[in-house]
């Protein structure tokens, strides 16, 4: 499985970005990798955000369960929106 991944621009102080690559290099990795490391562990002890579910969204929810004998498979969606 692929991971969607971000790019993210970050300006530094001179100083602070010599000192993160001499951290980085104590451990024989890139500065991108030592920086995704310090952010893990940041945020290792959050938990991952939940939400609940907008009033619409469990209604519409509630009718798909209610429909679900009439779904049916498709194995080549472009076929599929073809031949409507």
């Amino acid at each position: 499985m692929i991971t969607q991944q971000a790019q993210i621009k970050l300006n530094l102080p001179l100083s602070l970005k010599e000192y993160l690559e001499s951290k980085a290099g104590k451990f024989g990795i890139p500065l991108a990798a030592y920086i995704r490391h310090l952010i893990l562990k940041d945020i290792e002890d959050m938990d991952y955000p939940t939400y609940i579910a907008s009033d619409k969204t469990v209604k519409e929810y509630r009718k798909a369960l209610i429909n679900k004998d009439k779904a049916i498979e498709v194995r080549d969606i472009d076929e599929f929106f073809d031949n409507l």
